[in-house]
C-alpha cells in the first residue's frame, strides 16, 4: 500500500464484505488491512455499521496501537491487530467475527476436528482453540492479551501462522488472516464453514471418525506446495 488512503479504500472494502458473507451481524466483528513495510493498518471504526462505511471513516493505527489517522474511534480490537501484526510479519490483513457456528465451537472451548476433506483441504491439524483467558489477563490491558492468546497457543502447539492461517479463542470467537484481505476473507468463511459441517457430522454421528492421515497429506497436497493441482 501506498499511503493512507489505499489502506483505507482496501480495509472499507473488506469490511462491506462481512455481512455479504454471512459472517456478522449488527457490527459484531472488522477487519484490518496493513502496510507492513509501514507499520500501519487501517481498520473499521467502532459502532458503525457496514452500509454507513466510506473509506474515509476508515481509522489509521500504527503497530504500537496509536491512532494515527480518522475522525471516528478505531475498533476496540485494534489493539489485537497490532500485536499479531507486530510478530506476524508475513501476513497483511486480519478479520475477527463472531461468526455463527464457528464462535459456537470457540464458545464449547473446543478445536474444531479434522473429519473430512473440505477441512483437508485448508488445514493438517484440528482447528486450534486457545484455552480460555486468565483472571490476570482478564485484568490486564484485555485485546492484548487476546492476541497473547493466539500468540502463546500457536508457540505451544509449534503451528506456523503461514501454514494455519485461522483460530478460535476459547470463550471468545474466531480470527483468521493472510496475505491480504481477500485471503483473510476467504478463510473466515471457509472456518464457519468448516464449523458447521464438523457440527453436523457430530449431530449425525457422535463417534464419527476423524479422516484418515493418507487422505488428509492427498488433499492438502493438491491444493498447496510445489506440486498442487487442484484449485477451486
Amino acid at each position: 500500500m501506498s499511503n493512507y488512503s489505499d489502506l483505507q479504500e482496501a480495509a472499507c472494502e473488506a469490511n462491506r464484505q462481512l455481512p455479504v458473507l454471512g459472517l456478522v451481524v449488527f457490527t459484531f466483528g472488522n477487519v484490518s488491512v496493513a502496510d507492513q513495510a509501514a507499520g500501519l493498518f487501517a481498520i473499521k471504526p467502532s459502532g458503525v455499521p457496514y452500509a454507513e462505511l466510506t473509506p474515509s471513516k476508515m481509522v489509521v493505527v500504527d503497530f504500537d496501537g496509536n491512532h494515527v489517522k480518522g475522525k471516528l474511534r478505531p475498533s476496540s480490537d485494534s489493539p489485537t491487530h497490532a500485536l499479531l501484526y507486530r510478530h506476524w510479519k508475513k501476513i497483511g490483513s486480519i478479520v475477527h467475527t463472531h461468526s455463527l457456528y464457528a464462535t459456537a465451537w470457540a464458545q464449547s472451548q473446543r478445536p474444531i476436528p479434522l473429519f473430512g476433506t473440505t477441512h483437508a483441504d485448508h488445514n493438517t491439524v484440528d482447528i486450534p482453540c486457545t484455552p480460555p483467558m486468565s483472571e490476570t489477563m482478564i485484568s490486564g490491558e484485555y485485546e492484548k492479551q487476546t492476541a497473547m492468546q493466539i500468540l502463546d497457543h500457536f508457540r505451544q502447539l509449534s503451528l506456523s501462522y503461514e501454514d494455519v492461517e485461522m483460530v478460535l479463542v476459547g470463550s471468545h470467537a474466531p480470527f483468521t488472516w493472510g496475505k491480504d484481505a481477500e485471503k483473510a476473507l476467504y478463510h473466515s468463511a471457509v472456518l464457519e464453514y468448516i464449523a458447521q459441517l464438523a457440527y453436523l457430522t457430530e449431530q449425525i454421528r457422535k463417534d464419527a471418525p476423524r479422516l484418515k492421515e493418507a487422505l488428509i497429506q492427498k488433499h492438502h497436497t493438491r491444493k498447496h506446495g510445489p506440486d498442487s493441482y487442484y484449485g477451486q
